[in-house]
């Protein structure tokens, strides 16, 4: 079991890793971290990020229709420089809170990413 710092000091080992916080997706509120944040800091970002997130999870666009789909599990934003995934944390109560990762795309592996973030927050204790 890992701690939110635990989490987001792992996560910024990943190959490629700028940047990594935990938000709470209805409010849009950073509730930890580390490295850069893209286009003007992690608060910024996060509320963004958060409005991207709320949209995909509350969708039935990605589910409706397809036998034993359950909720979203991770977004993956590509842009020129960069990837940007979003990997929902599955929790005891609500799980409003997702894992958001801004990697270098030079220097990062995709899938390795996305491995290590599941692992990640398999293991995330929120408390």
């Amino acid at each position: 079991m890992t701690g939110i710092d635990g989490c987001l000091s792992e996560a910024m080992a990943i190959p490629g890793a700028r940047g990594v916080s935990l938000v709470d997706w209805t409010s849009g509120l950073t509730l930890g971290a580390v490295g850069d944040g893209p286009e003007g800091g992690h608060e910024t970002s996060a509320a963004e990020v958060a409005e991207l997130a709320r949209l995909a999870f509350e969708s039935g666009a990605f589910t409706r229709g397809t036998p034993g789909a359950g909720p979203v599990e991770d977004l993956i934003v590509t842009a020129r420089g960069s990837y940007h995934l979003i990997r929902f944390v599955e929790t005891a109560f609500d799980s409003s809170v997702f894992l958001h990762l801004w990697l270098d795309r030079a220097e990062a592996n995709l899938a390795v990413a996305l491995f290590r973030l599941k692992e990640l927050t398999a293991r995330l204790v929120l408390a």
